[in-house]
Parts: C-alpha cells; sequence; structure tokens
C-alpha cells in the first residue's frame, strides 16, 4: 500500500539521528514486519504501532516499528465515521532492537453514550460538510475533525467519532520529501450541521488508509 499518512506519523518518529538506542524500521499490513536497524532520537524508545481499519465489514491491518517517544507508550483510541472504524495502539520495549509486543487494540463497545456527531470525508478539501450524524459509542465521547494536507499535493478530512486520547493528539507540521504536510486535529462535545458529503466505499477505505497511516513508508 502506498502513500499512506496519517496519525502514526504524529507517534511514531521514523528517522535516524544520533542517540545510543536502536530499533528496528519496517511497516506490513499484516500483524509483523522485519527490516532495517535505525538509530534513535534521545529520549525515543523502540515501539510498534498497529491499527485495524473496518469499512463496510472488510478489516484491514497495518504495522509500523520504529523510534517513538517513550510518552507515547502503551497509547490506544479509537475513531469511527459511518461505516468505517479505526483501532491504534502502541506497544514499547527499551533496549537495542528490541521487538515490541503487538500493541492491544481497544475493544469495540455497541453500546451509546449519548454523544451524536456529523460524519463525512472528503478527498478535496481539508473541511467537510455533513447532515449527516453517527451514533457515538463506548468511549468514543468526542466529536474529531482531522485535517491532512500535503502542500501541492493532496488534501483530506473526516469527521466523527473519536475517544480523548486522539482528540488529545497535537496538531503537526513538517517537511518530508521536498513536501510539507500539515496535520489538523480538532474535537468538540457536539455536532456541526452542513452540506452532505458522498462517496463510495472504496474512496472510503482509501482515505482512512491516507488518514491513518505514516508516510515513512511511502
Amino acid at each position: 500500500m502506498t502513500s499512506v499518512i496519517g496519525i502514526l506519523s504524529l507517534i511514531l518518529a521514523l528517522t535516524a539521528t544520533s542517540s545510543a538506542l536502536s530499533c528496528t524500521k519496517c511497516s506490513s499490513t499484516s500483524s509483523r514486519c522485519s527490516g532495517n536497524s535505525i538509530t534513535c532520537p534521545s529520549g525515543s524508545v523502540c515501539g510498534s504501532a498497529y491499527t485495524q481499519s473496518f469499512v463496510e465489514g472488510v478489516r484491514t491491518k497495518n504495522l509500523i516499528r520504529g523510534c517513538t517517544p517513550s510518552s507515547d507508550c502503551n497509547f490506544s483510541g479509537t475513531m469511527s465515521i459511518t461505516k468505517g472504524r479505526i483501532e491504534v495502539g502502541i506497544s514499547c520495549c527499551r533496549t537495542d532492537d528490541c521487538t515490541p509486543s503487538l500493541p492491544t487494540l481497544p475493544t469495540k463497545s455497541s453500546k451509546p453514550n449519548g454523544v451524536m456527531c456529523p460524519s463525512c470525508i472528503s478527498d478535496q478539501s481539508t473541511w467537510c460538510y455533513t447532515s449527516d450524524t453517527i451514533q457515538c459509542t463506548g468511549d468514543e465521547n468526542r466529536c474529531f475533525l482531522q485535517a491532512t494536507e500535503i502542500t501541492g499535493l493532496l488534501s483530506t478530512a473526516m469527521r466523527g467519532c473519536a475517544t480523548k486520547s486522539i482528540c488529545d493528539l497535537p496538531s503537526k507540521s513538517y517537511n518530508t520529501g521536498g513536501s510539507t504536510i500539515k496535520f489538523t486535529y480538532n474535537c468538540t462535545s457536539g455536532g456541526i450541521s452542513a452540506h452532505k458529503v458522498v462517496l463510495t466505499p472504496a474512496i472510503l477505505c482509501l482515505l482512512l488508509l491516507k488518514l491513518f497511516l505514516c508516510n515513512v513508508v511511502c
């Protein structure tokens, strides 16, 4: 899978700099991967970031391993939109070229929590509008808007329900491959109605992957 970007790029810094700890850098669409050893930045440990995306009943797995700030260890969270859900988990280990265990993903809950959020996606803008809403469940008690912008190449937006841990992720901008990538996250406790956006399931699946997997494997 090429050109995949998203939340994991905020929480896995898979770039080589000077430090003592070394970690294996790899990615795959299964629960295992192998790759070369890289040197981590100061304060980083070896991390595994694992996601499962569910779109209309189809499950997609993605695993990324490399250097991650120690503060991101044991991270977990979920996001849901109409006909789609993403689960994220991070695990860590703290010795040279160690292999972190496969992260434990949050358990899905179907119990409504009383929060209703607008739900839409766009592959042409950092904003999307909808009159459609989604009933939030379990710990997903925030309404989120996540926007990704790659200068001159791509603008995407997604809106739905999320856990507090997802909402606590910071916005970030950085340069890679000659382009500037900007990630923006906004959360509220209520919904905003607007115009409806209709996308096919195939586009929905592609955007879910683009928005939640890191650019370092591109």
